[in-house]
């Protein structure tokens, strides 16, 4: 402390502490020389201090730093003086002046003076007499006042006798009530037989602000005095007793609770004294157990959570599990335990945002408000797990989106493509650096809600590894009745999934293992038609490039038939993402002649896509690969949807060899060897020469080398390739047809009849042979298609025959050999 300030403590601390260091005898010899040789008897040196009051009879330490002070405290002890203690009004002032101080102090004798090998200069100072300032006498390196003492004198009426002796019953009572009050203060307090000088103590030991003790400083009158310190000591007193009654009923009501705690605060006082623990710490522990109470967790799960927190508040901040836990416990808070969707369920607006949204896919948009439905009546019931099947680019992610709308759910989503590691889907242990919850976990804490829409892109892709199975995974997490208690590796408790919609999407079915299949209500979507597609691009692709490219909808017309030659002629695709990005090109190429200058709109018509989008990238080549006999047309189901596939034959001399091209799959060879067995067991039902098959080599060839193709769907189409090459007749250049076939000549049903009959009119084609078997088929396919084609329905062999060939010329007719 400086002369700002004093010690609150004894004198034996500033008496400990000069026994200790070198105490100058005499005021040290670089002390500044004063104006004269003395101070006047009435002048004395002040010394202001700022939170110090100075008592009569009292000894008190007190430091001093300021260059004036020092000065002064020198001066009275060379030349064996009194010093005046006197309060500053205001703390803040550096250098007070003689308006900056009280006008009433007290003379005290320097006991002691220590310089302290650090500088500081420390006095041990005795209270003389109070004293009046009755000028400032300048001319001095130290402030110097011209002052008069105050007299004071001892009253013996029995009022004041009455006061002093209930001052005295009073402090002793005062120092009993505080903890560890020396025995020594309360002897003396209780020998003191003055009334002036008991008030003065009292007051100068009193808790007390510096302007109380200065007011009882300046209370000249004895009787008045007493009864000031009377007063402020019961008012101590009073808060003294409240404090050990409320310490007494604190100790008698402690419960087992109230003792861990104190037991807690004891060990953070510990923690803290070795640097183990700081405040911010056990705020942040506060702060996670109010966290904990409100994440409204299952009561295993909160029981669980708060062990964690107490394993937590235990562990050292610099360990290494430390900071594992807090994440482990973070998580837990997190997760969406008990919050569910607040919004309510509207079919009509349901079904009015998933037409708004889509166009088309009847079948999906009733399965969807069916769920709905059964919701509403039903709040308490499973939520299905639909699976979309079908093409890229057909709306299977923007679908799920659009349920999450018209249900008023948030959405997730997570990608599955290429996710070969079980941990990926349950998460990793707790025990490994760096471990995290699985995918599923991750997506409904980002959701924020326990019924969300969760889409399960790419089912399809997932891959298998040394590190496990995710498909395995999945069938916990997608079976409703083991869902509810799905338990994540990293959490290691349960959670509930059955209010989760699950939608899952994936291309082809063959790579999703039959258990994991059997859990999802599976829902085809097909490729869209060239109706549909139009639709499509007038409803939302254009809109959605116009705005993308900074166009507005009065500076791009692209009329339908623009669309239309852009869906025939530079895309075919099942769905409609190389459409979208054809129009964005349009778009652009306006949107550069717009910025240019040159045109402030533009109409795109169809002969102006050459230039924008180059040539033709698809024709029509049907009539010409069919103008020859042994080239026949197939249809054949790809990812991607529908296509036509043509098959070629051709014959040279041999020795009766089958020879395959075209990087066919083992099953369509067998097609092949299969036709060619057929025609060879009936050569004279066909009209063919049966001894001439032994001297040609027939090649089959399919077109389209580098793309691998197999499946059983061709027999049909090779079956008339190989009867039109053989008979010399041409299959019709508008009948593409598709099915298996046996030996004994049946044609059987095949899959991916929409597919295949949509391709078909796509390519222009006008009649469609189908297997027989397939009728069941027929409602799938869409009303616009069925009305532009013709079906032929076939059962045998002989039915493709008739209706693919063109009949025989007389003329010409040809034979083998």
């Amino acid at each position: 402390m400086t002369d700002d300030d004093a010690a609150g403590d004894a004198t034996d601390q500033a008496t400990d502490a000069a026994a200790k260091i070198t105490i100058p005898e005499a005021a040290p010899e670089t002390a500044p020389e004063t104006a004269g040789d003395s101070l006047p008897d009435d002048v004395i040196p002040v010394i202001p201090v700022r939170n110090l009051v100075q008592f009569p009879g009292v000894v008190l330490p007190v430091t001093v730093g300021r260059a004036r002070s020092i000065a002064a405290a020198q001066e009275a002890a060379r030349r064996e003086r009194a010093v005046g203690i006197l309060l500053q009004r205001d703390e803040a002032v550096e250098e007070p002046t003689g308006a900056d101080m009280h006008r009433i102090g007290t003379t005290a004798n320097i006991l002691r003076y220590v310089t302290t090998p650090d500088g500081s200069h420390h006095l041990v100072c005795q209270g003389l007499q109070r004293f009046r300032v009755v000028e400032w006498v300048p001319g001095h390196p130290f402030l110097a006042a011209r002052v008069e003492m105050v007299e004071e004198s001892e009253v013996n009426s029995p009022e004041v006798k009455a006061r002093f002796l209930n001052l005295r019953n009073e402090a002793a009572e005062a120092l009993q009530l505080l903890p560890q009050a020396p025995q020594e203060l309360l002897a003396a307090v209780q020998a003191i037989d003055s009334p002036a000088e008991l008030a003065d103590m009292t007051a100068s030991y009193m808790d007390l602000k510096p302007a109380e003790k200065q007011g009882v400083l300046e209370t000249i009158d004895l009787l008045e005095r007493l009864e000031k310190v009377g007063s402020l000591l019961a008012q101590r007193i009073e808060v003294l007793r409240i404090s050990r009654d409320i310490r007494e009923r604190t100790r008698e009501a402690m419960d087992e609770r109230q003792r861990e705690f104190l037991l807690r605060e004891q060990l953070r006082a510990i923690q803290k004294e070795l640097g183990e623990a700081d405040e911010g710490r056990q705020a942040e522990i506060g702060e996670l157990q109010d966290a904990i109470v409100k994440a409204g967790m299952p009561p295993d799960v909160r029981e669980h959570a708060e062990k964690e927190l107490r394993r937590l508040e235990r562990m050292p901040e610099a360990a290494q599990e430390y900071s594992m836990v807090r994440t482990y416990l973070d998580w837990l808070i997190e997760m969406p335990w008990d919050r569910l969707s607040e919004s309510s369920i509207d079919i009509a607006e349901a079904r009015r945002i998933l037409d708004e949204d889509h166009y088309g896919l009847e079948k999906v948009k009733r399965r969807i408000l069916e769920f709905l439905a059964v919701r509403k009546l039903n709040p308490e019931g499973r939520s299905p797990i639909l699976c979309f099947v079908g093409p890229p680019g057909v709306g299977k992610t923007s679908l799920g989106q659009s349920i999450a709308r018209a249900t008023g759910r948030a959405f997730a989503r997570v990608s599955l493509g290429g996710v070969h590691d079980e941990s990926e889907i349950r998460g990793h242990r707790r025990t490994y650096v760096g471990a995290l919850p699985g995918n599923i976990v991750q997506a409904i804490r980002k959701a924020g809600t326990r019924d969300c829409v969760l889409m399960l892109d790419e089912m399809d892709k997932l891959g298998q590894g040394f590190h496990g199975d995710p498909s395995a995974a999945l069938l916990e997490v997608l079976d409703p009745e083991q869902n509810a208690t799905f338990r994540d590796h990293y959490l290691g408790v349960a959670f509930d999934l059955s209010k989760v919609m699950f939608i899952a999407t994936a291309n082809v079915l063959d790579t999703i293992p039959g258990p994991l299949r059997d859990r999802m209500e599976l829902i085809e979507l097909s490729g869209y038609t060239e109706d549909e597609k139009l639709e499509i691009a007038k409803r939302y692709l254009v809109k959605r490039q116009l705005a993308a490219n900074g166009l507005r909808p009065d500076q791009l017309e692209i009329p339908d038939d623009t669309l239309r030659a852009i869906i025939r002629d530079h895309t075919r695709e099942a769905g409609n993402r190389n459409l979208e990005r054809m129009i964005g090109a349009v778009a652009r190429h306006v949107a550069v002649r717009i910025a240019e200058g040159q045109v402030e709109r533009l109409r795109v018509d169809p002969p102006m896509l050459t230039e924008i989008l180059g040539p033709p990238r698809f024709e029509n080549d049907v009539a010409m690969r069919t103008s020859v006999p042994g080239v026949a047309t197939g249809l054949a189901w790809t990812p991607v949807g529908g296509d036509i596939l043509f098959i070629e034959a051709s014959r040279f001399p041999g020795s009766g060899r089958l020879i395959l091209t075209g990087q066919l799959g083992d099953v369509m060879k067998e097609s092949a060897q299969a036709a060619l067995s057929l025609i060879k067991s009936r050569v004279r039902e066909l009209g063919l020469d049966p001894e001439g098959l032994d001297k040609f080599d027939i090649h089959v060839h399919v077109p389209a080398g580098a793309i691998p193709k197999d499946g059983p769907s061709a027999g049909v189409a090779m079956f008339t390739a190989l009867v039109s090459l053989l008979s010399g007749r041409c299959v019709r250049a508008d009948t593409a047809m598709t099915g298996e076939i046996s030996l004994r000549g049946l044609v059987l049903p095949v899959g991916g009849i929409r597919e295949k009959v949509v391709a078909a009119q796509r390519a222009g084609l006008k009649t469609v042979m189908l297997p027989a078997r397939n009728r069941k088929d027929y409602d799938d396919i869409p009303a616009a298609v069925r009305d532009q084609l013709t079906f032929v329905w076939l059962e045998r062999v002989d039915d493709a025959v008739r209706a693919a060939l063109s009949p025989p010329e007389a003329e010409t007719q040809r034979k083998v050999g």
